[in-house]
């Protein structure tokens, strides 16, 4: 069994915390706010509440799997552990880099979506493009020359954006329209549950935390306190702001600006400047999750390809990186082209949901091995798949071809791992005891 404790790491308690704040509020919140909305209308302050229990609960559950398996793998280590080192968990390995790279398309095309913003033209889809594809192209080149630059900036990154929040929340709070949420505006209450897949998706880089358990100071402690505040601190600030957003602008307002709604928020308030530094923050949240959701990405890849769960290829160097890097990054461009952003964070958030409620499913496999409480872990189970169940049903009704991507991306997952294990007599397997 991994010790508990470490009486040496880089991660302390605080440190912890804000790699969680970092990880959760980049791109999501400047994009789901407005996807959300256009869903569930007033109602995505409710929506917003409720996906936050859920990251709590499945906050608590993989805090109690990292504790036991102490290793940087995170979500792939322990889905071996609950399934062994078979197709089943071979194959959700694959799915969870697969996720991994939708996530990040989303976040790529959110980048140039409030690029396309500073344009004056009705080319809007192809200056949308050019400026997701230019800043992916832009960190592959980063992370193939070496990130320590932009890594040292993160943490700087995280406070310039963290202050702009703040200063729109608090100064919108003194422009609210208390008639934006009169109920009779408010859509059916189910729409509050059909919108959490999205509302979900803005915490989803709460399972970072996780992945520094290896550097952490008394993981024992630590990892569930950093975890359980993290994401706490994270839900009162989506709340306000989204307060703020639905205090200043009207439902259809939200739903004609859904893909850059908190900048059109700022507008009001300070003017057309306003919407420039929002949309400015944006980019810069947007570019730094970029960074760090790349080089995550493409360590997944690397792992999976140790681990024997990807074709070698990904680990093999090319300057200071790995051809896992260029494979994702190609992997992203279709999507870049030919999704909108509101189809693609969709995709990200049920996907990174079920990934997540069969991660829980596991973890009542071994649930003896973490001493963790049945009943939390249970409910994280019924939380993902609750959310998942929703988000599939709206989604399915209103997106063109939506079961294709869903059925493909598992379909993708089997074959890859049917063809490794086949052709390279290559399976997963574990990296702690």
């Amino acid at each position: 069994m991994a010790s508990s404790t470490k009486s040496e790491g880089v991660f302390g308690l605080w440190s912890a915390v804000f790699l969680g704040i970092g990880s959760m509020v980049g791109a999501g919140i400047f994009v789901v706010i407005g996807q959300a909305g256009a869903i569930a209308g007033n109602l995505v302050m409710i929506s917003f509440l409720v996906a936050a229990l859920i990251a709590l609960l499945c906050g608590y559950s993989l805090s109690k799997l990292a504790i036991r398996y102490q290793s940087r793998g995170g979500i792939i280590e322990y889905l071996v552990h609950s399934y062994g080192e078979g197709f089943f968990s071979g194959a959700l390995g694959i799915l969870f880099y697969i996720a991994q790279i939708i996530a990040l398309a989303a976040v790529v095309k959110a980048f140039g979506t409030y690029a396309a913003t500073y344009m004056v033209s009705t080319e809007e889809v192809f200056y949308t493009n050019l400026f997701a594809f230019s800043i992916l192209s832009f960190f592959v080149i980063i992370n193939l020359i070496g990130a320590s630059l932009v890594a040292r900036a993160e943490s700087i990154i995280v406070v310039v954006k963290l202050i702009a929040l703040l200063i729109f929340t608090i100064s919108a709070t003194f422009f609210i329209d208390l008639s934006n949420f009169n109920p009779s505006q408010s859509p059916a209450p189910m729409n509050l549950l059909y919108a959490l897949g999205l509302t979900f998706f803005a915490f989803q880089g709460f399972s970072v935390i996780t992945n520094s358990v290896e550097q952490m100071r008394d993981p024992s402690k630590t990892m569930m306190r950093s975890m359980m505040i993290s994401i706490l601190l994270v839900a009162i600030l989506y709340i306000a702001v989204t307060v703020a957003v639905f205090g200043n602008l009207t439902l259809d307002q939200i739903i004609k600006s859904k893909d850059f709604a908190l900048a059109e928020a700022a507008e009001p308030i300070f003017g057309e400047l306003g919407f420039k530094i929002m949309a400015a923050t944006a980019l810069l949240a947007t570019a730094s999750a970029i960074n760090a959701t790349l080089y995550a990405v493409t360590q997944i890849g690397y792992t999976l390809a140790k681990d024997g769960d990807l074709p070698k290829i990904y680990s093999k160097n090319i300057f200071n990186n790995s051809e896992g890097l260029i494979i994702s990054a190609l992997l992203i461009v279709p999507m870049i082209l030919f999704f909108d952003l509101g189809e693609i964070a969709t995709l990200a958030s049920i996907v990174v949901l079920l990934i997540q409620g069969f991660t829980h499913v596991g973890h009542l496999l071994i649930i003896k091995e973490t001493g963790a409480s049945i009943f939390l872990v249970l409910m994280a189970v019924l939380g993902t798949f609750g959310a998942a169940g929703f988000a599939i049903y709206y989604s399915a009704k209103s997106m063109e071809y939506f079961w294709a991507y869903i059925i493909g991306a598992f379909v993708l997952a089997a074959i890859l791992e049917i063809a490794l294990r086949l052709y390279n007599n290559r399976s997963i397997s574990k990296q702690v005891a």
